[in-house]
């Protein structure tokens, strides 16, 4: 019993000494301090890395009151270097190896966990467009303003005009669809793995030019002016990459453009973070500069190359701002540990995007296109 407690004790020891040196305290009164409600947190953060940090906040063994701060901390640097990697880590190292988790029936697997937990919850938790990726800051004030900037943003990227024919893949809500449609005058038809976009997607563009597929992108074969991507390409997984931008280049006129809006990663890894890989974003991975570029070659021509990551991060707080604000709406359907696991995975995002460990790319293809490619900001 006695080998036990001074075990503990040792335990608790390192994981508040590691704290301390991210400027971060155990029941401390600052608003980035944690304070700990099961002394077991210390063993299984200390063994599990990411995983036992993030299931151990939504058992509600340990809170923050600005949750985000705590994590940027523990991220600049990065306190992960200085723990054991978790059989969780190691097996999805093995997994992303040997297998293809996005191919076949596989690819629809994001769609059911993550796309289709509920619509009621991505409408409260987004803007009236219901736009579920980064939104362009640089002149907005609100998020609706920041989510309608990058969708203007990148219709003129592609210089789009009336009547052309965009191939939308990822689609979400349809906002891009919808905003192109209206605004430009466009021909959409946006595919997507997830069943309950397709169901909202048609009510929200009825009446519009819009053609909305639960369909694999492998499965396009037909030809369009331009095709867009928002959000999508980080469930594609390294395996595949190639075979999206076949895809592209199949699909995609000799004159157009070929749009990629993607969170990018600094660092070439075939497998994501254990906690999102567990609860949040099953067989995603976040491309590389070095994995785009292979994936590209002799394909495509790069125009234009944009990275916007820090406005991520007050897209973030704004979804996780609106989440708290409704949940009074929401937890008839969804029970307390929904909520922490969504509060953290917010958070926690903003906070990767804050220490400049995810990067968010808007990348502008074409084939070797005649008279170049003017870059639009």
């Amino acid at each position: 019993m006695q080998n036990s407690v001074t075990s503990n004790t040792s335990v608790q020891r390192r994981v508040e000494a590691l704290l301390d040196k991210q400027d971060i305290r155990v029941n401390g009164d600052r608003p980035w301090d944690i304070r700990v409600h099961d002394t077991r947190f210390y063993a299984r953060a200390l063994t599990q890395g990411s995983l036992g940090l993030g299931e151990s906040y939504m058992d509600g063994w340990w809170d923050s009151h600005q949750l985000d701060v705590t994590i940027f901390k523990l991220l600049r640097p990065d306190i992960r270097k200085h723990l054991r990697p978790s059989v969780a880590l190691i097996y999805d190292m093995i997994r992303a190896r040997i297998l293809n988790v996005q191919a076949g029936q596989r690819a629809y697997i994001i769609g059911k966990v993550h796309y289709d937990v509920g619509n009621d919850l991505y409408q409260k938790m987004l803007d009236p467009l219901m736009t579920y990726t980064c939104g362009y800051w640089q002149d907005a004030q609100t998020l609706e303003e920041a989510q309608i900037a990058k969708l203007d943003l990148a219709c003129r990227k592609i210089h789009l005009q009336p009547g052309q024919k965009v191939l939308d893949v990822g689609y979400g809500w349809g906002s891009f669809a919808r905003y192109a449609a209206e605004q430009y005058g466009a021909h959409v038809v946006g595919i997507t793995v997830s069943k309950e976009q397709v169901a909202l997607g048609k009510e929200l563009c009825a009446g519009l030019p819009i053609e909305i597929r639960l369909q694999d992108y492998r499965d396009v074969n037909e030809p369009f002016d331009h095709i867009v991507s928002f959000g999508m390409f980080e469930h594609v997984g390294h395996k595949n990459h190639r075979a999206y931008f076949e895809m592209a280049h199949r699909c995609l006129k000799d004159d157009g453009f070929c749009f990629l809006h993607t969170i990018g990663s600094d660092e070439t890894t075939k497998t994501t973070d254990p906690w999102i890989e567990r609860y949040i974003f099953p067989n995603s991975v976040i491309p590389s500069i070095v994995q785009i570029g292979k994936a590209v070659e002799h394909l495509f021509n790069m125009e234009d190359w944009h990275n916007f990551g820090m406005d991520y991060d007050r897209t973030l707080m704004e979804w996780y701002k609106n989440f708290e604000t409704h949940w009074h709406e929401l937890k008839e359907r969804y029970d307390e540990r929904f909520r922490r696991m969504w509060n953290y995975y917010l958070q926690a995002c903003a906070a990767a995007f804050r220490a400049r460990q995810n990067q968010l790319w808007q990348i502008v293809f074409s084939k070797k296109r005649h008279g170049g490619y003017r870059s639009i900001r």
